[in-house]
């Protein structure tokens, strides 16, 4: 699915079938107020029999089950197009980060696709309905009541239109704090992760006190906002309590007086009757109904509208299209070999030009240079997660465009500077590249990574659980378990980054020579690296080169 085209769209869908039969529903009333005015005249007539209270009942009984059938069809049918609309929307943006380069934080984007998209369901399952109603029930209620009293039908007229017109005013406000609430939330998730992440360095520093007053501060501010959401809610509420309260106080004043006989106008010539009387107090609050439910579901859709404005601002972003379909594919054929022709990537607002270079393989290309100078944007256009902006990246002799980019990729390997795991075994996190491999097989990975010998040592061994960031293993190790999993699926191609990164001398010294082993054996290494000692073991060596930025 594609995000729609306009907030609105995505704030509330309609399912017009269950508005109307919503709308149906609510006219019942006026039969079982009118069965129940008659009930209550006859009586004052002296006129009531069992037979006229049963029929009465009868059908006060049958049209509040009609109502209630309606009812459930059409909550049925909003429920189910709430359902399938937040889990499109979900499938589109995660399907659509697939397809580009992350832009957004991932806590942002995971409270953007968990939290902030399910707050669409209000908007769907009330904001239509109660927007139709509010346009048809109370103008048909109104032309009702002046065909008793012009009385009765002038309080309704005067009272009802402050309701929608003070919804409208506030309404406004209620969506600029909505957003400002759901920029907090995303504010707060960011925080917590990056903290979360680097909660080891907090500690060791003694930085915990600074970081609980950031945290204190920014939860603050996340409570005033969501108070003020809630004080405009509650201001809303009162004052539309208000308002229905008093046209029905009013309109039970003029019927009670009527029937007293203190009253003597607003009728069309004959006093007003007690069928009448009753017949208007009874519809009065249904009146006033749909213009409340209004009310309350335009605050829902003030914080749908909200939550729409942040999934349209994720749909426009610029961001750099990940090139292939982001599915599986069969691998291209051909040598394994990776060549550079007057390649420019853009990073930020900064173009980077590399030089032209050639490797195939049993070889290692090294790219060297200082930290942002675009070492791993190379590392990201050659796994076609980006595109050039000039020149030419072949890859198995042709060019790496959106037609070979997946196919491309199966035969590629990533070792990341920070590797992530899931919260699952040794075992189950290597099965990701090949998930019909067996024991066998995952050993001879691990045996070929160099690091066989310390996962058996571990408590459960290839069994043992791994945290996010590789809990339970040092920095090379984890390393190296990506390592394995490369190798594991395959790949006669790795793209490693900062492979020995702080790292102690022993440990860089066994990934490197991990890494050339692999090379030794005709996989094709790329290397984005600082190490002065794993560049000169390199076959070739590149260095970035930034060129300004933009206008």
């Amino acid at each position: 699915m594609s995000i729609p085209d306009t907030p609105k769209q995505i704030a509330a869908p309609r399912d017009r079938r269950a508005e109307l039969a919503l709308l149906v529903g609510s006219f019942a009333w006026l039969g079982q107020a009118a069965a129940i005015a008659s009930v209550v005249a006859r009586g004052t007539a002296g006129t009531l029999d069992a037979a006229f209270v049963a029929i009465s009942a009868a059908l006060v009984l049958g049209l509040g089950l009609c109502r209630a059938g309606l009812e459930r069809w059409a909550s049925g049918r909003l429920t189910d197009l709430a359902e399938r609309h937040v889990s499109s929307l979900r499938r589109a943006i995660i399907d659509g980060e697939l397809t580009r380069r992350p832009l957004a934080a991932p806590a942002a984007l995971s409270s953007l696709v968990s939290e902030k998209l399910e707050m669409l369901r209000p908007a769907i399952l009330r904001f239509g309905p109660a927007r139709l109603r509010a346009m048809v029930v109370p103008l048909a209620l109104l032309i009702v009541a002046f065909t008793q009293s012009w009385a009765a039908g002038a309080i309704l007229l005067v009272a009802g239109p402050l309701i929608p017109v003070f919804s409208a005013l506030v309404g406004m406000a209620a969506q600029q704090a909505s957003a400002r609430q759901l920029d907090q939330m995303s504010t707060l998730g960011t925080l917590l992760s990056e903290r979360v992440g680097a909660l080891v360095d907090i500690r060791l520093l003694g930085a915990e006190r600074a970081v609980l007053r950031d945290f204190e501060g920014a939860t603050n501010d996340l409570r005033a906002r969501t108070m003020a959401v809630l004080r405009i809610a509650f201001l809303t509420s009162t004052a539309l309590e208000l308002f229905a309260a008093l046209g029905v106080a009013m309109m039970a004043v003029y019927v009670g007086f009527s029937l007293l006989g203190q009253i003597e106008f607003g009728t069309y010539g004959a006093p007003l009757n007690v069928w009448s009387g009753v017949f208007l107090l009874l519809i009065a609050p249904e009146y006033f109904a749909p213009l409340r439910d209004m009310s309350a579901a335009w605050h829902d859709r003030a914080a749908a509208l909200a939550v729409a404005d942040e999934v349209i601002a994720w749909r426009d972003a610029e961001v750099p299209a990940v090139l292939g379909r982001g599915a599986e594919a069969a691998e291209i054929d051909g040598p394994a070999a990776v060549r550079l022709m007057d390649v420019t990537l853009r990073l930020g607002d900064q173009s980077i030009s590399y030089p032209d270079a050639e490797v195939a393989a049993g070889q290692a290309l090294a790219i060297s240079g200082p930290s942002g100078s675009g070492k791993s944007t190379l590392l990201a256009a050659l796994a076609g997660l980006m595109p050039a902006e000039a020149g030419v990246i072949e890859v198995a002799g042709r060019s790496l465009t959106a037609a070979t980019a997946t196919g491309w990729r199966q035969r590629i390997g990533w070792m990341p500077q920070s590797p992530h795991f899931m919260k699952a075994s040794v075992l189950a996190n290597l099965k990701l590249a090949r998930p019909d491999a067996d024991v066998a097989a995952v050993n001879n990975a691990l045996q070929a990574a160099g690091i066989l010998l310390q996962i058996h040592r571990l408590p459960h061994g290839i069994n043992e659980t791994l945290g996010e960031n590789g809990a339970g293993l040092s920095g090379g190790e984890a390393r190296r378990v990506t390592l394995a999993r490369a190798l594991l699926a395959g790949a006669d191609v790795l793209l490693v980054d900062e492979p020995t990164a702080d790292l102690d001398a022993e440990t860089a010294a066994a990934v490197r020579s991990t890494l050339l082993g692999l090379r030794d054996e005709g996989v094709l290494l790329v290397i984005a690296t600082h190490d002065p000692a794993l560049v000169a073991a390199c076959d070739l060596s590149i260095a970035p080169k930034p060129r300004g930025t933009s206008a």
